[in-house]
């Protein structure tokens, strides 16, 4: 199975916008948990938001409101949303891949993907 592969990060200015797009394998038998999670310097990786295979979805109590997250399963592809962007948001954008509760890891792999930077200016 092909890296989820990141775009659409980059540099701006606090109160600034950014749009995420993350293309990931799919496979026909195959439902997918899909995430973004952020790792800052040093500190632990931790979850943005996430939108399972049904389309329910959570977010970090520290993008309520500024960010969204959504997919195009037609297109295999997971979005997030970023408006209002704040200095703290600085950090390296990891896209995620996991099979739904309850299927094969194996027969449906999950994989993150490389990396993605976004920072935030004050």
């Amino acid at each position: 199975q092909r890296q989820p592969t990141e775009s659409g990060g980059g540099s701006v200015q606090a109160g600034e916008s950014l749009r995420l797009s993350c293309v990931f394998s799919g496979y026909a038998s195959c439902r997918y948990d899909m995430s973004w999670h952020r790792q800052a310097g040093q500190k632990l990786r931790e979850v943005v938001s996430r939108i399972d295979s049904a389309g329910s979805i959570t977010y970090a109590d520290s993008v309520k409101g500024r960010f969204t997250i959504s997919r195009d399963n037609s297109k295999n592809t997971l979005y997030l949303q970023m408006n209002n962007l704040k200095p703290e948001d600085t950090a390296m954008y990891y896209c995620k891949q996991d099979p739904s509760p309850g299927l094969s890891p194996t027969i449906c792999p999950g994989y993150w993907g490389q990396g993605i930077q976004v920072t935030v200016s004050s």
